[in-house]
């Protein structure tokens, strides 16, 4: 879940900068006191919108290293590491993508991939989850991650993010304009003060809508990742044992701290709409449903 969050947060902080500028230079002035030009407005909004989900992804590898504190195992310096890599490379071959780097970082069980391209992507696992997993648990978790790759997820997510942020941007504006004109009667050849405080709280309040719809389809993927991994291993046992011991529902559960990692994390309640994880009961369910 700590790549997807960083990712959204990377993508809004590229689109109020790309906006910004677009608006310095005048290319964003689509919307002024006589009226909206619609095509102008959707073409800026195609603009801003795309361009922050897209810088985004090519900075997804990167920011997760950087933020994780992942070293990159370029030569294995033990036999965990060794078997670490050889194992990602099997599974890389038999998923069709190139081999990706693999990397280690220090915290409690979990394990990510994320970057631009299918063939020089990043797989990395945490040091508690190869502490606190069977060697058939890892290598579940592995195809969960390689076939994330495989299924071009993180792509898929950047385009669905380019969408909505087009959405968000454009309907802000055409509401903030108006509740300047309509609402406030505001005059003059360029929007008031009205339209540019009701673009800024439209942002917010259509941007979490838009973090509602990414994080549904997140969830969606995890099912297919689920999947991807039961096909790569051949079964899909393996991957049911490793969820239910992050879940903590296996006998001799790890610490509940192990059951909050980001591959398992999900929020009940409201907190379950901006899950990017379904619950483990779930995913579980849909494996065994596999057989």
């Amino acid at each position: 879940m700590k790549r997807i969050v960083l990712f959204l947060a990377t993508n809004l902080a590229v689109v109020l900068v790309v906006s910004l500028v677009l608006n310095l230079l005048g290319v964003g002035r689509a919307v002024t006191g006589q009226g909206i030009d619609v095509g102008a407005l959707a073409v800026f909004s195609l603009v801003v919108g795309f361009t922050g989900s897209f810088i985004s992804l090519l900075l997804s590898k990167p920011m997760a290293k950087w933020s994780t504190g992942a070293r990159v195992i370029d030569q294995p310096a033990n036999s965990t590491e060794m078997w670490l890599v050889d194992t990602v490379r099997r599974l890389s071959e038999r998923a069709g993508i190139g081999m990706p780097e693999v990397a280690v970082y220090e915290g409690e069980p979990n394990a990510f991939a994320t970057g631009a391209f299918k063939n020089s992507a990043l797989v990395a696992v945490s040091t508690g989850l190869l502490q606190g997993m069977n060697r058939d648990e890892v290598e579940a978790v592995l195809g969960h991650e390689v076939a994330h790759i495989a299924n071009g997820d993180m792509v898929t997510l950047t385009l669905i993010q380019g969408v909505v942020n087009t959405f968000v941007v454009f309907l802000a504006r055409v509401v903030g304009y108006f509740v300047d004109k309509v609402l406030l009667r505001s005059e003059g050849d360029r929007p008031g003060i009205g339209y540019m405080v009701t673009v800024f709280v439209c942002e917010i309040a259509f941007g979490i809508l838009a973090s509602i719809i990414v994080a549904w389809f997140s969830r969606k993927r995890e099912f297919r990742a689920d999947a991807g991994s039961a096909k790569l291993l051949g079964s899909p046992v393996p991957m049911q044992h490793a969820l239910a011991r992050l879940g903590g529902l296996a006998p001799g559960a790890l610490p509940q701290s192990m059951a909050a990692s980001g591959i398992s994390g999900s929020g009940g309640g409201w907190g379950a709409l901006f899950s990017t994880h379904p619950p483990m009961e779930q995913r579980i369910a849909a494996l065994q449903s596999l057989r």
